[in-house]
């Protein structure tokens, strides 16, 4: 019976678990290096969000602070109304009567008008004030949705870097660098508005 040719099994056996492990080290660097920087991009784009949401609600506190101002001045102007009406139909009831009135009551109508105006000027201001508050907010709200959006994808492509590094699929990793390149695009995106 001829000899069976002999094969090191053992070595052929050693190399090649070498060769996976240094071909499957690398890739699990390379994806443990990506999902890192991911992390620090999720990291970044949250820190970006609950600032820019703190300073929106912020802003509408204040918007809300100047509405009420602006209540309380349209408030004050309709008193004033009253009190000029009120002065008006005395003046009027003077008239009813055949007299005439004191001059008092003509010149508090007068005066009751000139601070209407400046009220009014004044509650103006608040709206307008309001307004420009209000709309700063609702921009700050709009950018910190782009930035919680961001971190949501961040957080999924680094889900599937995990995932990736597991079962050492390239095409599970190339789909996290291509998830996370879209969350940096629009990090980048809501950070420039």
């Amino acid at each position: 019976m001829p000899e069976e040719p002999e094969v090191e099994i053992e070595k052929v056996d050693e190399a090649v678990h070498e060769a996976i492990e240094r071909e499957g080290g690398r890739l699990v660097k390379a994806i443990a290096m990506t999902t890192a920087l991911l992390a620090t991009l999720a990291a970044f784009a949250a820190l970006l969000a609950g600032a820019t949401v703190n300073e929106a609600l912020a802003l509408k506190t204040e918007a809300a602070r100047l509405q009420s101002e602006a209540a309380d001045q349209w408030a004050y102007y309709q008193a004033k109304g009253i009190k000029a009406a009120v002065q008006e139909a005395s003046r009027a009831a003077w008239f009813a009567i055949g007299k005439e009135p004191p001059a008092n009551f003509e010149a508090a109508v007068k005066r009751y008008a000139v601070e209407q105006e400046e009220i009014q000027k004044a509650a103006r201001e608040r709206e307008h004030e309001r307004d420009a508050k209000s709309a700063e907010a609702d921009h700050l709200f709009h950018r910190h949705h782009g930035f919680a959006i961001s971190v949501a994808i961040f957080q999924v492509a680094i889900t599937l870097g995990a995932v990736a590094a597991l079962t050492r699929i390239r095409w599970i990793w190339i789909g996290s660098l291509v998830l996370g390149l879209a969350g940096a695009g629009l990090l980048l995106s809501a950070w420039l508005r």
